[in-house]
This record gives structure tokens, sequence and C-alpha cells, in this order.
């Protein structure tokens, strides 16, 4: 609910500050007090037009700030959680209007769009009232408020996913049947290819292990004549081995005549010819290891060439041959399956339709339903309030080729409002003061199925008095046990059975040459007193204040 409306430099209103309770709240005061300025402010804190002429004369710019105490799972906060806003504690909707026209919107402090501020304004408060841009009267709503008192949630819902279900079949065969249809323009190539490929079979990384090999093997020509050479140093004929073998036959045999001179040095001789060895073995085993049979490489490069040719022929590289071979095989196979995929796609799609339209006739059934209920319900509500000759009708246009996720059916409430006149939607055809009360008259209808926690009316008693007036004091009153409800009203009728009671005055500014808005509310005394004025007019007398006090006793018990 409102809980807290808090105004700066707004046309007429300096600086204003009201608490609000729950139950049925009314606003009152002479003509041209500053109402309609209140309601403006309070609009454009919701998401309103903006005006540079809202702001107060020689004011740069003017503020709203409206706080609202809802609970945790209301729609609001889960629009502000959409919108990445803080959603601890009250919800707090402020705008600034500059006097140039522009203005700013915040959402707990948090600067916001002024579509995100309209869009969490819209399920925190509904205003009825004279004007067309303040009746939330719009056609698009009409149809969730029949569903609403119907209670055909768990149908709508059905019939939701079961256009969801239609949504998704037929996106699946348009994009099969686009992929057969473009496989089927190039058939002989897909069918030339993916034979080509196969017999090609490239895998994944062959021509790197290729390239690799290749280059072993032209390198191993040019280290295999080195290796040869070595070989050849080591333990050829020319080698030193000859020489050291004898040298060290030599000195064994002068071994036993100085052996600390000679066993030294047969030892170093004996160590170099195994080293020579060694090495001899070595490079024998490389050389053996760098033969190779050159029919490889010429397999190898005229490999390396068939899978190049093929990566130019088809631009794509050469590690994307095999995944390119598996599409067209994928593609000449969805040629071949297509007109039998086709059929099961086509078949799914007729069963999702199916389904749907079974569905949508059921929740079509309900909303017919709903609606001769809900047009009885309304009926009952007009009589006192001045409408006994006007009719409700929930018109239903059904669209069987529709298949939107709400159903087959567009709602729109219609009123006649005198025997003989031609029906239409209520919008056109009501007058602001007829529009009001069918709107109190729906409202108070769908009371408990569903509304924004904050109901605001705007002068809907305008032009009637008495009993009229009484049953819309009445039926706010009842409207208010389950939502709040802001009245602004001439009807003292209605204004007795408040239990807030705000007076709204305009008076002149002390030392300045303006005047300025003033609300306060009202306690026992002055709130018989402003009845009593609303009774009597501008002369306030004795017999007017004792009508007051019976009025406001009799809407007590």
């Amino acid at each position: 609910m409102l809980s807290q409306l808090a105004i700066r430099d707004i046309v007429l209103i300096d600086k204003l500050a009201l608490n609000f309770r729950e139950g049925l709240s009314v606003l009152t005061g002479e003509t041209g007090a500053g109402k309609s300025i209140l309601l403006d402010a309070f609009a454009l804190a919701l998401g309103g037009r903006g005006d540079g002429g809202l702001v107060r004369h020689g004011e740069g710019q003017g503020g709203v700030t409206a706080v609202f105490d809802v609970p945790l799972d209301h729609p609001a906060r889960r629009l502000a959680a959409e919108a990445d806003l803080d959603t601890e504690g009250d919800l707090i909707l402020r705008r600034v209007q500059m006097a140039d026209g522009r203005t700013r919107a915040f959402v707990n402090d948090q600067a916001v769009g002024v579509q995100v501020l309209r869009a969490i304004g819209a399920t925190l408060v509904e205003i009825h009232g004279q004007h067309d841009d303040r009746a939330l009267a719009d056609p698009g709503t009409h149809r969730a408020i029949l569903d609403a008192f119907g209670g055909l949630q768990a149908p709508l819902a059905a019939v939701g996913e079961a256009a969801k279900r239609v949504r998704a079949a037929r996106s699946a065969l348009a994009e099969h049947r686009a992929r057969v249809e473009a496989a089927r323009k190039e058939v002989d190539f897909l069918r030339h290819a993916a034979s080509e490929l196969e017999t090609l079979d490239p895998q994944a990384g062959e021509e790197t292990s290729l390239a690799e090999r290749r280059m072993v093997m032209q390198q191993s020509e040019k280290v295999a004549r080195e290796l040869s050479e070595a070989i050849e140093a080591a333990g050829g004929p020319n080698s030193a081995v000859s020489h050291l073998s004898s040298a060290m036959r030599k000195l064994e045999r002068r071994a036993s005549q100085i052996p600390a001179l000679v066993e030294p040095c047969i030892a170093a001789l004996d160590a170099a010819l195994s080293a020579l060895d060694e090495a001899h073995s070595v490079l024998d085993t490389a050389l053996r290891e760098s033969e190779f049979d050159p029919r490889e490489l010429e397999q190898v490069e005229e490999r390396l060439f068939a899978l190049r040719a093929a990566s130019r022929k088809y631009q794509v590289p050469v590690d994307d041959l095999a995944a390119l071979r598996q599409r067209y095989e994928a593609d000449v196979a969805a040629i071949d399956a297509g007109e039998e995929a086709l059929g099961g796609l086509e078949a799914t799609l007729a069963q999702a339709e199916a389904a749907y339209a079974k569905a949508a006739t059921k929740l079509g059934e309900g909303r017919r339903k709903a609606a001769k209920a809900l047009d009885l319900a309304v009926k009952a509500e007009l009589p006192p309030l001045k409408l006994e000759r006007a009719r409700f009708i929930t018109e239903i246009v059904t669209d069987p080729e529709s298949r939107d996720p709400a159903g087959y059916e567009r709602v729109e409430f219609w009123a006649q409002t005198n025997p003989g006149t031609r029906p239409g939607p209520m919008m056109k055809v009501a007058s602001g003061g007829e529009l009001s009360r069918f709107m109190l008259a729906l409202k108070v209808v769908l009371a408990d199925k569903g509304s924004a926690p904050t109901l605001i009316f705007d002068e809907i008693d305008t032009g009637v008095g008495g009993a009229v007036a009484d049953a819309i004091g009445a039926r706010l009153a009842r409207l208010a046990a389950g939502v709040q409800v802001v009245a602004v009203t001439h009807a003292p009728q209605v204004a007795a059975r408040a239990e807030t009671h705000f007076l709204i005055a305009k008076d002149p500014v002390k030392g300045r040459d303006r005047v300025a808005t003033r609300v306060s509310a009202l306690e026992a005394p002055a709130r018989r007193e402003e009845i009593a004025r609303m009774l009597a007019g501008a002369t306030v007398t004795d017999e007017a204040r004792a009508a007051a006090a019976r009025l406001l006793q009799s809407t007590d018990a």
C-alpha cells in the first residue's frame, strides 16, 4: 500500500508530506484548492508524462516521492529485481521534474528509465477518474481481468505451454525444411564431394604428422652421409685404431721393465680404444636407423599433396576436411531421409496444434462462462450507482486462427448507457462520471480477484448526490476492506465513511504575493466541520453541523 507521498515545488505546492493508512482515505476541499494538482503529482511519481509546466513558478525543478509497503512476493518487487534494483525494505518511487521539461526517475534511489518506473507503478496503483489518461481501462488488460475473475489461471497456463510447443514444433519443421531444400539444390555436388572425401578419408592431425615424417626422411639423406664419414673415422681402415692397438702391444711388452711408467699409458690407450669402439657402435646404429624406403617418402609427399589439394578445392584447412566430410555425408543423409523426417515433424506440429486447439477451446469456454457471471455481477452493482438503465457487456471476439499464448479470444469491456443506444467500448461510450462508476462497480466485483494494492478514485461522485453518493461511499468502504482506497470526493456521504480524512486548501503564503496548497489530516471536530461545509456550502450552519454529526454517526454504525 501507499504509506507516504511527498511533493515539493509542483504548481501551487511548495512542500507537502502525507502519511497514508490502510482502508479508505478521502481528500476533500473546495474547487480549485489543488486536488487535481495532487493527483497529477502522484501520477508523475508513477511514471506519468512529465511536463515542465508542473514545476512551481520561479523554481528550477520539482519532485515527487511515493513510498510503498508491499509484500515480498508482490509483482512490483519482481519487476524491480529484473531491473537489477535493490528490493530491500519499502519501494520508493521518485520523479524529478525539470522546468525545461526533462525528468529523472528513481526506484529506491537508483536511476531508472521511465518505462521501468511506469511498469512498477502500474502494479502498485490504479487511478480511476474523469480523465481517460487516468482511468486504467486499457482493453489490453481486460482479458487478464476476466481470467482473474473466472479463476482461469490453470487453463490459461495450459494454453501457454501448448503455444510454446506449437512454436517449437513449427520452428523445428521450418529449420529442417530449409536445410533439406538448401541441400537439394546442391545434391549432385554433395554426393560427389562426400564420395571424394570418403575415398580420401582425411584424419584430424594427419597433415602435421605427415609433414614431420617427410622432414625427417628428407634430412636423413644428409645425415646418413655425415654418419658414414664419422664411422670411417672411428673404425675404418684409415682410423687411428690400428696405430693405437700396435702402440699398446709394444708398450705391453715393456711393461715388466718399468711397470710404474708404462702401465698407466697402457690403461689410457685401452680406454681410448674402448671409446672408439663404443662410438663406432653408436654411429653404426644411427646409420641403420636413418635408412628409409624412398618409396615411403614418395607416398608421404603424394598424400600431403592430395590432402592440400582437397583443402584448396573445398576452401577449408586440411584438419577440417574430416568434419567437412561428416557434414556432407549428413547433408546427403538428410536429403535421402528428408521426406520421412519432414513427415515426422509435420505430424509433431499437427499434434501440437491439436493440443493447443483443445486447450484454447477449453479456456474459451471458461471465459464465456466467466463473462456471463461477470456481466451479472456488475449489473447488480449498477442500479444503486444511478446506472440502472445501463448494461455492462464483456465483449469476446474469437479468432480460431490465432496461436496466441493467451488463447483465441480478444476481450473488451463494453457498455450500453441507455436502452436503444448502440453498445460500444466502455471508454468511448461512457461519459467521465459513468466511466468512473462502471469502474467502481467492476472493482467491487473483482475485489477478491487480485488488484493493485492501492486504488485511487478521482471525483467519481461528480454529478450525483443523496442515495447514489451514499451507494458510492458504501462500495468504496467495502472495497477498502481488501485494498487501500484513496478517493477525491465532493460528496459528504463518501467522506463520512473514510477512516482517514485529508483537507486540501489554498492559503496565502505569509510575506509572499502568492498562494500555496496545503493538506492537513482532520481529526473528529475539524472533520465534522468539513463535512458540514460539504453539506451546506459557503455558510456552515448549526443544522449542517448536526447533519454532519448524524452522517458520521450513521456510517460508524
